[in-house]
């Protein structure tokens, strides 16, 4: 599949000109008040705007966002949570519009992972708001080791992570590339 991409180095240019990181990620939300205060007042995000409703009597949905041409953006919303990157939340309504957020196994499966500083004080803040964790924290194995993490889902059944690598993972020791990561 990724031969359609890229023939060969020799062929193509590798990568987008100018790529400067990850500006946000987006996801749709049942509702939008729910998520707002979940995000906000569970997670310490901070709202920083709004736009919308967005519709169209023509095909600029569908030509632009892959949606039903009658789907409407009520609204969406950006946040920022400390130091990572933006994220938007949107709520449509939309003619078959599937309500069942997907598993990490389904194709288009996601999760949003949390980096945190102290993982077990961030696991009894989610418990103590009655959020669904997953399992107890887990301790990573191999390039990972030095990092734990743990599922938790939102009020809507939306897949979440909390991280934490304090003291950096192994594959750091001699790797010639990092992954992003907070500055703490």
């Amino acid at each position: 599949m990724a031969d359609r991409w890229i023939h060969s180095a020799s062929d193509r240019e590798r990568g987008l000109p100018g790529l400067a990181g990850v500006e946000h990620i987006g996801f749709t939300v049942p509702d939008l008040e729910e998520a707002t205060r979940f995000f906000v007042e569970v997670i310490g995000c901070e709202h920083v705007y709004s736009l919308g409703p967005f519709r169209s009597d023509g095909t600029w949905m569908s030509d632009h966002l892959d949606v039903h041409p009658r789907a409407v953006m009520r609204e969406l919303r950006f946040f920022r949570c400390a130091g990572g990157p933006n994220f938007e939340i949107f709520e449509y309504e939309a003619p078959g519009q599937e309500a069942r957020p997907p598993r990490n196994s389904d194709v288009g499966g996601h999760h949003l992972a949390f980096y945190v500083t102290d993982l077990d004080a961030a696991v009894a803040h989610l418990r103590r708001h009655g959020v669904r964790i997953l399992g107890e924290p887990t301790a990573s194995s191999g390039p990972s080791e030095g990092q734990r993490w743990v599922y938790f889902l939102s009020p809507w059944g939306m897949q979440l992570e909390l991280v934490s690598y304090p003291g950096g993972k192994r594959y750091e020791a001699d790797a010639p590339v990092l992954l992003w990561q907070p500055s703490v």
